[in-house]
């Protein structure tokens, strides 16, 4: 199968010579660490002290890679640190990677939460909050939006084939593949080694993610569209992305915040793909702003109809709000 040279290049050995050194954690001095495992399979670890924030990983990945947010939320918060099947600890549950039914149990472990979902997760932590708008306080998207792939009324999303190359890739070369987009998420950010190293690090340290769980994951990257259902999310919600993703382009966080009522949109001039990652504080100060304000605001369903979005540039954050 012929492959798109620059995903060919991403999974080249120029690529991907430098070996990634093991991350370094405080997670373990928080309030102690408990510890689920779902009936399925699916693993969650909490700690921290305070209202809920579940988050939910990206593909390849698990719970852990959120370190640096844990470091500075856990003080104040409760945290729930989620491995989906086939990731993490979770990487010999068999379960499919489906939003709907991993949601429902999600939110049944942990209600009444604010969810985050990074890249892929994102579409597990907004589903939730679509169906479940009576156990989900608010939501978090972080560069991930509801539509991944470009279309002709979506000019927001990398090629089609783009994550066809990469399914097709990963089955004839598992770990170059894996790592290629690893690159790829990094690519951009103005810290991109360093973000890089971070995420191959993280990708293996509970073990090797399984395969079909990330051609699983692939799949849902590549068909999911949820812009037709963001108009009726009943949560408030938060939308950060990095200004230098080549994942999800800079325009598809604030437009997709434009379709949901209650949203609030956030470009972080420096960052790519996993912002919170090289914008560490931003991204946490960001989370903590909107989780304080939770408990003022009025229920989107009696707050009538919205105002354009508002325009706002702070340092080197843009913002899109929906008052």
């Amino acid at each position: 199968m012929r492959c798109a040279p620059w995903v060919r290049m991403l999974c080249s050995p120029i690529v991907l010579q430098r070996t990634a050194s093991v991350l370094g954690t405080s997670m373990g001095r928080f309030y102690g660490r408990l510890v689920q495992v779902l009936a399925d399979g699916m693993h969650i670890e909490t700690l921290g002290a305070g209202p809920a924030l579940a988050l939910i990983h990206g593909w390849a990945m698990h719970g852990g890679l959120f370190a640096p947010l844990v470091d500075r939320l856990a003080a104040r918060y409760t945290l729930h640190l989620v491995d989906l099947p086939g990731h993490g600890h979770a990487r010999t549950d068999a379960s499919a990677l489906e939003p709907a039914p991993i949601a429902a149990e999600l939110v049944a472990r942990v209600p009444d939460a604010v969810w985050l979902g990074w890249s892929l997760g994102g579409q597990f932590a907004l589903r939730a909050a679509l169906d479940h708008p009576g156990h989900v306080r608010g939501l978090v998207m972080v560069a991930s939006s509801p539509r991944f792939v470009r279309g002709d009324d979506w000019p927001h999303g990398v090629e089609p084939q783009v994550f066809r190359d990469f399914a097709a890739l990963l089955q004839q070369d598992y770990r170059a593949t894996l790592e290629g987009f690893l690159a790829l998420e990094a690519l951009g950010s103005t810290t991109a080694r360093d973000d890089l190293r971070s995420l191959k690090t993280q990708a293996f340290a509970r073990g090797e993610p399984a395969q079909r769980a990330l051609l699983e994951g692939l799949g849902l990257l590549d068909r999911l569209d949820l812009r037709a259902e963001l108009p009726g999310l009943q949560v408030p919600s938060l939308w950060i992305s990095g200004r230098r993703d080549r994942l999800v382009p800079a325009g598809a966080m604030p437009a997709a915040a434009a379709l949901a009522p209650g949203a609030r949109s956030v470009v972080i001039a420096d960052a790519g793909h996993a912002p919170f990652l090289n914008a560490t504080a931003l991204v946490a100060d960001e989370i903590d702003g909107f989780m304080r304000g939770l408990g003022a605001r009025p229920p989107l369903a009696a707050s009538g109809s919205q105002p354009p979005a508002v325009g706002l540039i702070t340092g080197r954050i843009d913002a899109q709000a929906t008052p």
